[in-house]
């Protein structure tokens, strides 16, 4: 039997080099043959957006950004979350491709922008009021009187009769109560300062509200994030940030007292239904300070894109309209687990009307 065996593989490797050589024979016969065209690998150029400003939508930006960049690698896109004041200031000036806020620009500004403006909702959530106190995670609540007097600095420890009155179920700590806030120009600090201002008239006549303010306690920190770690060190400390950078972190969040007089805790649906007290002008500008329908959250800011309606570079204006036309479709996905909120289906179908109005 090894015979015949070794007999057919000697029969299949003769009948293969047959055939190898009737290849080679064909091949040898056709060499003269032109070889048949191919067309050339279509090769994309590159694209580079470089845009700067608020840091409230900077997580869903930089998911965003890095989902599209891997479905379409020519896309390069950078984005410096430098504060709302310093994001206006360099689209006002052109210094950019694109600008982020939670305040847009005034009529003023607008008329400064020799391309034209457009402004576009991509984001919205809450503004969450964080603190640190030991063996209290969760539960602390802060009416309208006491939220505003706490960062005026009148009252200043947090066993106060004011807050114990407010949590009788918690054991407040004998412990100065260290106020910490935005030292840069803030979109964040513009939206909790409203609120103040709506709910207090002593904080409305003292301090104001803007993207930057004159405070009378605490200590200022730059960007939500700075915030956000600062209150994570430092026990006795109160402050504000994007409920992301509450979340990233894990702090404590208190529940606030909104205008139907209810505690409210800062959740999806409690911010989902202060948003819908906010009614945007026809150029998608307008907020509401202190929302009053119930179940709402009472900080609450959409945060807009700023572009130019005329952009000297066509493929960038294209780019910059196919990315956020994707952020506000597939990428609302990403919202929820990273802290913000999904758009409204109306506010989406307006924000891309507005982002179609970009041209070159």
């Amino acid at each position: 039997m090894s015979d015949r065996l070794f007999l057919n593989r000697r029969e299949f490797l003769v009948g293969l080099g047959a055939m190898t050589a009737g290849v080679v024979s064909c091949q040898a016969q056709t060499s003269n043959q032109p070889e048949p065209a191919t067309s050339p690998t279509p090769t994309v150029s590159p694209v580079t957006l470089f845009g700067a400003g608020a840091t409230f939508p900077y997580y869903l930006y930089q998911r965003w950004f890095a989902e599209y960049n891997r479905m379409h690698p020519h896309v390069q896109i950078s984005y410096q979350p430098v504060g709302s004041a310093a994001g206006i200031q360099q689209f006002i000036s052109g210094t950019l491709d694109f600008g982020a806020s939670e305040v847009t620009p005034t009529d003023a500004d607008v008329a400064k922008v020799k391309r034209g403006a457009v402004f576009v909702p991509t984001a919205a959530g809450g503004i969450a009021v964080v603190y640190n106190l030991p063996n209290i995670k969760s539960g602390l609540k802060l009416s309208r009187e006491v939220l505003p007097a706490i960062f005026l600095g009148e009252i200043t420890n947090w066993n106060d009769p004011a807050i114990a009155a407010l949590n009788p179920d918690l054991t407040l700590p004998d412990l100065p109560i260290a106020p910490i806030h935005r030292s840069d120009g803030s979109g964040t600090t513009a939206a909790f300062t409203a609120h103040l201002s709506a709910i207090s008239p002593a904080w409305k006549d003292r301090i104001g509200t803007g993207l930057n303010v004159e405070w009378q306690t605490g200590t200022g920190i730059k960007d939500n994030a700075g915030i956000a770690a600062q209150i994570q060190q430092g026990s006795g400390t109160i402050g504000y940030v994007e409920y992301a950078f509450a979340m990233q972190l894990e702090l404590a969040i208190a529940s606030l007292q909104n205008k139907a007089n209810e505690y409210i805790s800062l959740t999806e649906a409690s911010v989902t239904n202060a948003l819908a007290s906010i009614q945007l002008s026809d150029d998608l500008r307008g907020s509401v300070p202190d929302p009053d329908k119930p179940g709402a959250y009472p900080i609450v800011t959409y945060s807009w894109l700023l572009a130019y309606n005329e952009y000297p570079d066509a493929s960038k204006a294209q780019m910059l309209k196919d990315v956020f036309n994707w952020g506000l479709s597939e990428g609302q996905k990403f919202a929820s687990e990273l802290g913000y909120v999904s758009l409204p289906t109306e506010i989406i179908t307006k924000s891309q009307v507005a982002l179609s109005q970009i041209t070159a």
